[in-house]
């Protein structure tokens, strides 16, 4: 924001990442899926369901491991390590029908044959997208989605692995246990209020809606 004004560039004089790219909505869906209520797990959010690159979760409470399950599960996640034997052909079959894959427990290096599926690399073939995994040519499904976790609490990732994934702190801060407790009391102690909350949520979808509709 200082540089924006620095160089008089148009901008909110309190403009946060949740304002910019958060939809309230889907941010209520996240929480009901086991998503802290603090704001910095709402950001740590965005970036894993908005960034370019495939999230790599710094995450020793398993917090964000919770939430993506959770928020997975209706579309048969399948959860794997880079141990697994078989951890290639669970890659390869997520791929090829579109399902979301996690690896959890990954360590400070990522295994060379996902060098692919990091980088995205696809290419059209006679109106169909494949990527080249292994030594094969597989097609590859657009809602394939892929979640990196890791319980290590201070881990070392060479530049060669942070271009190619959006490494993401999921650790707890200090003022987000206090966010996350504060949630947690409201819901006890004032029911009424979360009640409101859910209600203007509720307006705001139906808000979005309606600029859904008007946009068509």
């Amino acid at each position: 924001l200082k540089s924006f004004k620095e160089c008089n560039l148009p901008c909110a004089a309190n403009a946060t990442l949740v304002g910019t790219m958060g939809d309230p909505v889907e941010i209520r869906g996240w929480q009901l899926h086991s998503l802290p209520a603090d704001p910095v797990s709402i950001d740590n959010a965005l970036l894993v369901t908005r960034g370019k690159r495939w999230p790599l979760c710094i995450d020793p409470q398993g917090q964000a491991h919770t939430w993506i399950c959770d928020m997975e599960e209706e579309h048969n996640l399948e959860v794997t390590t880079m141990a697994n034997p078989n951890m290639l052909r669970s890659v390869e079959n997520c791929i090829r029908v579109g399902r979301p894959l996690l690896f959890e427990d990954c360590g400070e290096t990522l295994d060379p044959s996902l060098e692919p599926v990091l980088a995205r690399a696809t290419y059209k073939q006679g109106g169909r997208i494949l990527i080249h995994l292994g030594d094969s040519d597989i097609d590859y499904d657009e809602n394939f989605r892929f979640y990196m976790t890791t319980r290590m609490s201070n881990p070392h990732y060479l530049p060669e692995i942070c271009i190619k994934v959006t490494v993401i702190n999921f650790t707890v801060t200090l003022d987000g246990l206090q966010d996350q407790l504060l949630a947690d009391v409201v819901n006890i102690e004032r029911p009424d209020v979360e009640e409101r909350k859910v209600a203007l949520l509720g307006i705001a979808a139906d808000k979005k809606k309606l600029s859904d509709i008007q946009d068509e």
